[in-house]
């Protein structure tokens, strides 16, 4: 068994918007939860209720989510402040080909994100009520379940791996690439580049992460993340070593279900017992 180490901790309260950094956070089944906001708790959807996300509209990452009365504040360069809160209607979203259900937030947020983005959008909450469970396939017999998130509760990128990428990017335009772009929820220290590939368990105190499968990434991470404005980097560069023909794509980062211990929490710093499958 090695150790790592806690380095930083992300929740994205809104599906593809900004995220927060926390130094302490809690640890549902669903994902991560920090200071009344929950991981891909809320998510964007268009006139048909599917999912928008940065890769279609990369100003998302410019908007700012934080707590509010039963709801999130959401502000950002031509968005005013303008509070969501659950409503009581709930309709059927989609997130890939997840049919799942979230509660309309209101014409408020609507007409203020629809100006912001140019289009007809409106925000959602996610109803519980309606469990999303992860792909068997990768998260087993384990009944996981997440909200708005891709596909898993959790992404964990080890800083060593980020700090190789931009060793093989030295010198070129834009320079370094910072964590954000990766958008992890756990951030690792003390182990070497490209090791969380091979992690099976993450033990942080009373918790426990199961890592189940690679992260194939997308434009996303070409999106600068304090600017919106988008490049070609790091994807023409992770193409030339992380390409995985078994899903079709990139890999950087792998997706983590919680095996045990949800509702304890997790803090900067903490020591992270890691076994290995080889």
């Amino acid at each position: 068994m090695a150790a790592a180490t806690v380095a930083s901790l992300f929740v994205y309260p809104v599906k593809s918007c900004r995220g927060v950094a926390v130094d302490r956070a809690d640890v549902l089944s669903t994902g991560l939860a920090a200071n009344g906001l929950r991981d891909r708790e809320w998510m964007i959807v268009d006139r048909r209720g599917r999912f928008v996300t940065q890769r279609e509209r990369p100003r998302l990452a410019l908007v700012e989510a934080r707590a509010a009365d039963d709801g999130i504040e959401l502000r950002g360069p031509d968005l005013a402040p303008v509070v969501a809160r659950t409503g009581s209607a709930s309709r059927e979203v989609v997130v890939w080909s997840a049919h799942v259900a979230g509660f309309d937030a209101g014409d408020d947020v609507a007409d203020a994100l629809s100006r912001y983005l140019d289009d007809d959008v409106r925000l959602v909450r996610f109803d519980e009520r309606r469990p999303r469970r992860c792909n068997p396939l990768y998260a087993g017999d384990s009944g996981a379940t997440t909200l708005f998130a891709d596909g898993y509760p959790l992404l964990v990128v080890g800083r060593a791996s980020l700090d190789d990428l931009n060793r093989r990017l030295d010198g070129q335009r834009g320079g370094k690439l910072p964590m954000d772009r990766f958008r992890p929820n756990v951030v690792l220290d003390g182990l070497e580049p490209y090791d969380e590939d091979h992690v099976d368990t993450l033990a942080i105190g009373g918790v426990v992460l199961k890592l189940v499968k690679p992260c194939t990434r997308c434009e996303i991470t070409t999106t600068d993340q304090s600017s919106g404005r988008r490049g070609i980097e790091p994807l023409r560069t992770l193409s030339s070593y992380r390409r995985d023909d078994r899903l079709a794509g990139v890999t950087f980062g792998m997706n983590a279900i919680v095996a045990a211990g949800a509702g304890a929490s997790i803090s900067a710093g903490d020591r992270a017992d890691v076994t290995l499958r080889f």
